[in-house]
């Protein structure tokens, strides 16, 4: 094995004055569930999680945020669209997670919404969505689901002062 083709493992700060330290001290503020669902509509991506034998599963995909539910697509073979097919018409436990943080500053957001998800099947509607919602894969998605949140929660790391 050559040595000069492993990358050397990035340093771990583990004494005060290491990276998290040095961009300042930081408090953490609670959000509303209305700003969380404002800050979430506010980027395109984030991941989905819900599972899969039994097991977690996390997928990254676009959004959009219409009447405070979460719409997604995804491609008819996607575990997601599995699962949320079976399921019929009681929907899918899901949780959505989408965040914005300056890794540098350690400042920024994150939101986690937990809901059950649905397939959108009104065709209209459905094909609204998809005009909608811009993916950022080159694979064709043509199912649409819904979240609707039960549960939003989030936090904002500030500059503490």
């Amino acid at each position: 094995m050559n040595d000069d083709a492993t990358p050397a493992p990035a340093p771990v700060p583990s004494s005060p004055g290491g990276p998290a330290e040095a961009a300042g001290a930081r408090r953490t503020v609670r959000l509303g569930a209305d700003e969380a669902l404002r800050l979430l509509a506010s980027v395109p991506l984030g991941r989905i999680v819900f599972t899969r034998r039994a097991l977690p599963t996390v997928r990254p995909v676009n959004h959009v945020v219409d009447g405070g539910d979460i719409i997604v697509r995804t491609h008819d073979a996607a575990a997601l669209a599995r699962c949320v097919r079976v399921a019929g018409s009681q929907g899918v436990v899901v949780a959505y997670e989408t965040d914005s943080i300056d890794v540098d500053a350690r400042l920024g957001w994150s939101v986690v919404v937990t809901g059950f998800c649905h397939l959108v099947t009104d065709p209209a509607e459905a094909s609204r969505y998809r005009a909608a919602i811009r993916p950022w894969t080159d694979r064709p998605l043509d199912e649409v689901v819904r979240i609707r949140p039960d549960l939003v929660t989030g936090v904002r790391q500030v500059a503490a002062g």
